[in-house]
């Protein structure tokens, strides 16, 4: 079982940017596919983005397209989303997860909050 902590969110004013971190431990992430989600009040929880074990293939939700970048740094054991050009509406809070059968999600961290104020 990997265990995931994410970091570096906070309050940001709509333009601004944000970069999270996600530290796993517990095994390599190398060989595994990592994700983001979010999670807004009162709604259920949507996928932000995904990278692939070869950390070429990436995916993104429609809304963050061209906006945020995932990324991974599999000597760090880490994976990062750059969030760029932020809008009140991407104030969740955000979830790192990793998915290494490549079935399902199965280890989510707790989430870091990010506010855009506007």
């Amino acid at each position: 079982q990997v265990q995931l902590a994410e970091s570096g969110g906070g309050l940001v004013q709509a333009g601004g940017s944000l970069r999270l971190s996600c530290a796993a431990s517990g095994r390599t992430l190398s060989s595994v596919t990592m994700g983001w989600f979010r999670q807004a009040p009162g709604k259920e929880r949507e996928f932000v983005a995904a990278i692939y074990w070869s950390g070429t293939n990436t995916n993104y939700a429609d809304s963050v397209k061209g906006r945020f970048t995932i990324s991974r740094d599999n000597g760090k054991n880490a994976v990062y989303l750059q969030m760029n050009s932020l809008k009140p509406e991407d104030t969740a809070v955000y979830y790192c997860a990793a998915d290494p059968t490549g079935t399902h999600w199965s280890s989510w961290g707790r989430g870091t909050q990010v506010t855009v104020s506007s």
